[in-house]
């Protein structure tokens, strides 16, 4: 059951990033396998920012750093996947909208999943 979840999970993402490719100039995606490959890369390098730097600079945290992060890993994750295209304004924006939106469709990270598994026990 927890592998589909995270297959759910990825889907959402996705399909967020083809609004948000609607919605933001300077933010585009080519398809929707463009946007889960997408999905799947932001998560990767969001992990691996979480991982080396800590919660507080991490796309998932908080705040004008965390927002600043997402933005980066948005533009960095353009010239992983192929399909998509991303100004720095674009990301900025696109960054903006997916933060707003993640208000309303919380999505827990990788360290937040392992935390509340290890405070059951």
């Amino acid at each position: 059951m927890r592998i589909l979840g995270h297959i759910v999970r990825f889907v959402v993402a996705a399909l967020v990033l083809l609004v948000v490719g609607w919605i933001v100039p300077g933010f585009s995606v080519g398809g929707f396998w463009s946007a889960l490959i997408l999905a799947i890369v932001i998560a990767v390098i969001g992990w691996i920012i979480e991982a080396m730097f800590g919660r507080r600079v991490s796309p998932f945290g908080r705040g004008i750093v965390g927002f600043l992060v997402s933005a980066l890993v948005i533009y960095i994750a353009q010239f992983i996947v192929g399909g998509v295209e991303v100004s720095v304004l674009g990301a900025l924006l696109a960054a903006l909208v997916i933060g707003i939106i993640d208000l309303f469709i919380p999505v827990s990270t990788p360290f937040e999943a392992g935390r509340n598994n290890n405070d059951r026990t």
